[in-house]
């Protein structure tokens, strides 16, 4: 039997890359409430849920936000790795998949899904053990929010718009994950977090809006 052919059993690295929240999300400046605590809210709240997931042995989270890297220094099963001069989200990504190593299976997955489930975290990496390289579309069927590789595998990937061609381009698999799983709920607008709220977001997202809302 080919080497390639046997599912990884092993526990996931997941890497997740993040702006600084005083840059990033900036399509959220109308919703009302402080878009640098939300920005660092959405990304925390995807952290923990990446964190929770059982089959996830590692989170390395990639930014240079102070904050973030503070609300971290406690966590277990999370590690921050420095984004330094490294330029967009590709080489932020190859920054964590680096330190992964390509002895383990690794997945990036963007810091934006507010309303993730780790048990739909789960349930795509069952999926993405059986595939080289595994792709889970956003919402809107053109981006990605997750992306994946088995170990032994070179790491590579495409994000930014119409990322989920360009990751078939490339060889990965779309994984069988539900239309409504909370993993394709990506937020970079208004109308993205209005439907990632009717999911129901983490903690730290539902305490900024709330704040917002008083």
């Amino acid at each position: 039997m080919d080497g390639m052919d046997i599912p990884d059993t092993s526990g996931w690295t997941i890497v997740v890359p993040v702006k600084p929240a005083a840059v990033g999300k900036s399509r959220l400046t109308d919703v009302g409430t402080d878009r640098e605590a939300l920005a660092r809210a959405i990304a925390l709240d995807t952290i923990a849920a990446a964190a929770a997931a059982t089959r996830v042995a590692r989170v390395i989270v990639v930014s240079d936000d102070a904050g973030l890297r503070a609300a971290l220094r406690r966590s277990r099963r999370v590690e921050v790795v420095p984004e330094g001069d490294t330029r967009g989200l590709d080489a932020a990504i190859a920054l964590g998949a680096a330190a992964a190593g390509q002895s383990t299976p690794r997945a990036a997955l963007l810091g934006d899904l507010p309303a993730l489930r780790a048990a739909d975290l789960d349930a795509a990496l069952e999926l993405a053990a059986s595939v080289e390289r595994g792709l889970v579309p956003d919402a809107e069927t053109t981006g990605s929010t997750l992306v994946t590789a088995r170990a032994g595998a070179v790491w590579v990937s495409a994000f930014g718009e119409d990322s989920a061609a360009r990751h078939r381009l490339l060889g990965c698999t779309d994984l069988a994950v539900e239309r409504d799983s909370t993993l394709r709920r990506d937020v970079d607008t208004a109308a993205q977090l209005t439907q990632a709220v009717a999911l129901g977001v983490g903690p730290r997202t539902s305490a900024v809006l709330a704040a917002a809302a008083a």
